[in-house]
């Protein structure tokens, strides 16, 4: 897959998903701009010198300003990918409006803007773009989000977000896709769930290849996919 030369966003670029993917894009050709939290974050991503990464302190991804200024200064932009978001479990008779509220701004808010500046951005090109979001397993099995059902309800939200916009823009030449982890085996999943099977946790390096393929000029055909990248869990 050539991504020579292509500028790509990658929001959430300094997690672990998000380190893999970067790793896979850059070695790929492509120039990643990161957009993080704060300075602190931006120090401790371990890329952060390599000569086709940009990281850019924007403060939260829910402030339409800050979102449309990162975009603006992106130009010719190629793709657009939306790992960042949230989780909370708790039982929903128990939880209080503002922590739903949370969860809705964390996973559909943030998409949403970051999907509309990227769509801005991409029509001041000519050659239409990619855009890849991140639901997650309880947006497509509403059952499994059973104590998390505010997290449950904002990532379908996600992914209903990606298949209508997948219509939407289809005619410019912008092909958007989502996946759907099951829970991903990283350092902080393993550290909270001492005692789960790993070996059934679907891995950051692969679940960072379904992306980069989706957001990939080798991808002419698929769009409003929601893909399920499980592992065997």
């Amino acid at each position: 897959m050539d991504f020579r030369d292509r500028h790509i966003v990658v929001t959430g670029g300094a997690g672990a998903l998000g380190t893999a993917l970067v790793e896979a894009l850059i070695a790929e050709g492509a120039v990643c701009h990161i957009p993080c939290l704060d300075e602190d974050e931006a120090q401790r991503f371990r890329l952060r010198r390599h000569k086709q990464v940009a990281l850019i302190v924007t403060g939260t991804l829910a402030d339409p300003t800050a979102i449309a200024r990162l975009y603006d200064e992106i130009a010719p932009l190629w793709a657009s990918i939306h790992l960042a978001g949230g989780f909370a479990a708790g039982k929903l008779r128990e939880m209080s409006v503002g922590a739903l509220e949370q969860q809705v701004e964390m996973n559909l808010i943030t998409c949403m803007l970051c999907c509309r500046a990227a769509l801005n951005a991409m029509a001041r090109g000519t050659t239409g773009g990619r855009i890849v979001n991140v639901a997650a397993r309880p947006a497509l099995e509403w059952r499994s989000g059973a104590g998390a059902a505010a997290y449950a309800a904002s990532k379908a939200a996600v992914a209903a977000l990606t298949a209508a916009l997948a219509e939407e823009v289809v005619q410019e030449g912008v092909l958007v896709n989502a996946v759907a982890p099951s829970i991903l085996d990283t350092p902080a999943n393993r550290a909270a769930m001492p005692k789960a099977d790993y070996g059934l946790w679907p891995k950051v390096e692969e679940v960072a290849a379904t992306i980069l393929f989706l957001a990939s000029p080798e991808n002419r055909v698929t769009r409003g996919a929601i893909v399920p990248v499980y592992g065997r869990s």
